[in-house]
């Protein structure tokens, strides 16, 4: 069950840093190589930003829990 958790918390880690780089920020970011800098220059978040948002959202929900779930997990160990 460890090491399901650390497979879980290791592959969410890596979801998140891609998520937050591809987010738009003050300079336009990384999102701007995939295609967000056209749908920016029509004023509003699109469809696929607030995707993103949800997408971003759900993962760190994922992550905290994996990381509560080692947590408990390694103090019933010791």
């Amino acid at each position: 069950m460890i090491i399901a958790s650390s497979i879980v918390l290791i592959v969410t880690s890596l979801l998140m840093v891609v998520l937050v780089l591809m987010h738009k920020g003050k300079g336009g970011g990384l999102s701007d190589m995939f295609g967000g800098g056209i749908s920016s220059s029509l004023g509003g978040s699109s469809v696929v930003e607030r995707n993103l948002d949800r997408l971003t959202i759900a993962v760190g929900v994922l992550w905290f829990a994996s990381i509560v779930a080692l947590g408990l997990l390694f103090k019933g160990d010791a």
